[in-house]
């Protein structure tokens, strides 16, 4: 299948150990894997037999951190690394060739992270009752991000995507579900890699705090709070992984 253009169609994150890895999530979030078309570097995530989230093997050498990052649908990977340019955010990797599309992977002028992807997709889709995850930027100035998102993924041009400016947030909707939403409080200069501008990739589970303590058990670092705003669905905890990988849990609603 095609993705919807302009709102994410998936979630990846880049570790240093993918055993490691696959177990911590196996354990947290009761994940199953299989290798993907890109190789044994490389797996898929699954629950119920639903594609989740990707997870794939840094090569040797690269030591980045390990970061949750979304990745939008696009109708031209080569326009929308164009317009990432001229807007004055950084383009870290790509176009490339990968499968049987292509990806770029940049980030924002103020630092987080983002991928984008042209092509055919997994099934894998925001805004809906079961979706895998939720999205939320956390940036420093929000009507800017607003502008800078709408410009690179072409918001009002594409149908079906509506874009309502809030007091204090912005959500982004795709044929009336919400897509994504931005909101303030990163801190470019915090010490605390939780506070920067970033992604943030809400996974949803049915008892937050047995998560939790299966994260800890696993290896998992010290929970946070979340704040409230943050959290339309209910309670929830920022969870750092092993690898130091960020990503938060939030209580499904029954």
């Amino acid at each position: 299948m095609v993705p919807a253009p302009g709102i994410p169609c998936w979630v990846n994150l880049m570790v240093g150990d993918l055993r490691a890895a696959q177990a911590f999530y196996a354990a947290v979030l009761g994940w199953e894997f299989r290798t993907s078309s890109l190789g044994s570097g490389f797996l898929v995530a699954s629950v119920g037999g639903r594609p989740v989230a990707g997870i794939g093997e840094r090569r040797p050498g690269l030591a980045p951190p390990s970061v949750w990052t979304p990745y939008f649908a696009v109708r031209d990977a080569t326009l929308t690394a164009a317009r990432i340019r001229e807007r004055g955010a950084t383009l870290a990797v790509g176009p490339v060739a990968l499968g049987e599309g292509r990806a770029g992977l940049a980030a924002d002028r103020d630092g987080a992270a983002f991928g984008f992807w042209e092509g055919p997709g997994l099934a894998w889709s925001v805004g809906e009752e079961s979706a895998p995850a939720r999205l939320d930027l956390q940036t420093r100035d929000v009507f800017e991000a607003a502008v800078f998102y709408g410009e690179v993924f072409g918001w009002a041009d594409e149908p079906g995507i509506d874009v309502a400016y809030r007091r204090d947030h912005v959500l982004v909707e795709r044929d009336g579900r919400p897509a994504l939403s931005l909101r303030g409080g990163g801190v470019q200069t915090s010490a605390q890699p939780q506070s920067r501008p970033r992604w943030l990739v809400n996974f949803a589970v049915d008892d937050v705090e047995r998560a939790v303590a299966t994260a800890m058990g696993a290896g998992g670092g010290k929970p946070q709070m979340a704040s409230s705003a943050w959290s339309p669905d209910g309670f929830s905890r920022v969870l750092q992984d092993p690898g130091g990988g960020l990503f938060t849990l939030t209580q499904r609603r029954t």
